[in-house]
């Protein structure tokens, strides 16, 4: 008698469709393609984890030297005046305040203002 792997093979399909589940077409319904669908997503997925990180860098970076620069300041000047003054606040919490708290952020580009004039 020959061994025959159905259950297995079943349950080893079942856990890729379950993971295509909501993909249109015969990605979510046929094994082949749902195994590729998937393991092509999960690349996807653990790829953009890391650029994620990167959009948002830049678009804290963008809304900060709008920012400085309706204060005649740019952003790279702003930077290394609050590294002279010993200011540390992350570019996520900096482009809070220059879209959220208009008052705060012209406080923080005085400060590093005058320690640049020193």
């Amino acid at each position: 008698m020959r061994v025959k792997g159905g259950n297995v093979t079943r349950k080893k399909h079942n856990k890729w469709l379950k993971q295509a589940e909501g993909y249109r077409g015969s990605l979510s319904k046929l094994y082949r393609p749902a195994k590729e669908a998937v393991m092509k997503a999960l690349c996807y997925s653990y790829r953009h984890r890391r650029t994620k990180k990167r959009d948002f860098r830049r678009l804290w970076i963008i809304r900060i030297n709008a920012g400085c620069r309706a204060l005649n300041i740019p952003y790279g000047q702003f930077i290394n005046g609050l590294k002279k003054a010993n200011i540390t606040i992350n570019r996520k919490i900096l482009a809070e305040f220059a879209a959220n708290e208009p008052a705060m952020f012209e406080s923080l580009v005085n400060q590093a203002k005058a320690c640049l004039a020193q």
